[in-house]
């Protein structure tokens, strides 16, 4: 079925991603005099920054995530299109969404099209180490975490199979720390008392990377401090390692084979690939290289930010693809679009502030370094906790989450240990 365009006068920005970047253009773009359509192939913003928690049954999929009809229900200049982008051609300056061509040419386009798991030219890997992008990654490692325990319970021996409770993440970046300390306080606190055939604080979780520290783009200090406390809840951590296969036996370190079913991939991301067929120069990591004010070179009217665009920062690198980068970008882009819709002046030059990097490592213990913050332990996971609450999509999330976790910090207990789909899981009963 073919997208219909409201008919009119006024020029049509079209916007692909409803992730960070692209709310936030289309939240600028409010009182613009525009028609704006919004796509995606979902139907809601989710908050990424907390997914592992969802995997780790801490929160379920509505805590973190909002529809975004729901979200744009009173900007009257906005539609939203659930749908996948399939081809643009930027000359025509047409889009094809889910097969069909939109009927008329967008006067702007802006991809905010976010990025999908990289295994670093092993595509083999992914059918044993699935990454964690989506609420639909989210839900199924969490029945796959779940499971593991599962089918301990119902061995004829529940210590028989150690590979079922040995949990591998590939990637010490933020969200291989937050995931590998929240598998941790799952099994040992939430779940130590809910079995009678086997003790769930067995577990192993080991977290694998190939550099010399962990959260890299953390201060060394706070690195090591993440390190020690991962430790300290059970965390086996191994630096300087290289993973040379992951298979179904479990992933493989040269000739040494760390056996286990439950293999996380935490270590890299790429661009949508619908930016490759814009055919403009990118960077190693397949980022296009755009412009100052974030358009395509040679198509001043195409526009690319957040983790698809590579953009250098102050220091001669590269900005990183968090949230806070993608909705500065957003918002600025927005303003940018509407001074040319009403012909008023551009904004200034595009200068990213940097409100710092935060990841927590269980239950009341964060590393924080913002604004010339530098802090690991409660202060700091309190000031993670207001953080994460205030960029919640929605007040609704805002509230709901911050009721939950106050009662899984006060008592432990999890809201969403509910396995959704077993039959789904790849792991399957040993007998």
């Amino acid at each position: 079925m073919a997208i219909e365009i409201n008919q009119s006068e006024l020029p049509l920005v079209v916007v692909v991603g409803g992730g960070f970047g692209g709310t936030s253009l289309v939240h600028k773009l409010r009182s613009a005099p525009a028609r704006i359509a919004l796509v995606d192939r979902t139907n809601h913003q989710v908050f990424q920054p907390l997914l592992y928690q969802v995997a780790t049954s801490s929160l379920t999929p509505s805590d973190i995530a909002t529809p975004l009809r729901e979200k744009f229900r009173n900007q009257k200049n906005t539609m939203v299109f659930l749908g996948e982008v399939n081809a643009i051609d930027p000359v025509k300056k047409m889009i094809t969404v889910s097969g069909e061509q939109i009927p008329e040419p967008y006067d702007y386009l802006v991809l905010a099209t976010g990025v999908r798991h990289s295994y670093f030219g092993h595509d083999e890997f992914a059918p044993y180490a699935p990454g964690l992008k989506t609420l639909e990654d989210a839900e199924i490692l969490k029945d796959k975490i779940l499971m593991a325990f599962e089918t301990c319970e119902c061995q004829l021996e529940p210590t028989a199979h150690p590979e079922l409770l040995t949990f591998v993440l590939v990637g010490g970046g933020p969200t291989g720390v937050e995931l590998a300390g929240a598998i941790s306080e799952l099994a040992r606190q939430s779940l130590a008392t809910q079995f009678r055939r086997f003790d769930p604080t067995s577990l192993k979780v080991i977290i694998l990377d190939g550099g010399d520290r962990l959260i890299s783009s953390f201060p060394p200090e706070l690195s090591d401090k993440a390190k020690k406390h991962l430790e300290k809840l059970g965390v086996h951590v191994r630096l300087r390692t290289r993973v040379t296969k992951v298979d179904d036996e479990g992933v493989w370190i040269g000739g040494e084979l760390i056996r286990s079913k439950n293999v996380f991939w935490t270590a890299g991301v790429r661009p949508n690939p619908i930016v490759e067929q814009l055919g403009a120069p990118t960077d190693k990591g397949g980022r296009i290289l755009v412009n100052p004010d974030f358009s395509v070179p040679g198509f001043p009217e195409l526009y690319v930010i957040g983790d698809a665009a590579s953009y250098p920062d102050r220091k001669g690198g590269i900005l990183p693809g968090v949230a806070q980068v993608a909705m500065q970008q957003g918002a600025y882009v927005g303003r940018l679009i509407e001074s040319k819709i009403t012909r008023t002046p551009a904004p200034k030059p595009f200068v990213y502030f940097n409100k710092g990097n935060l990841a927590v490592i269980g239950r009341f213990y964060s590393v924080v370094d913002s604004m010339g913050v530098r802090s690991a332990g409660f202060f700091a996971f309190l000031i993670w906790a207001l953080i994460h609450i205030q960029f919640l999509p929605s007040s609704e999330n805002r509230v709901g989450t911050f009721l939950k976790w106050l009662w899984w910090l006060v008592t432990g207990k999890r809201a969403g240990q509910t396995i959704v789909n077993a039959s789904r899981n790849v792991m399957k009963r040993l007998s």
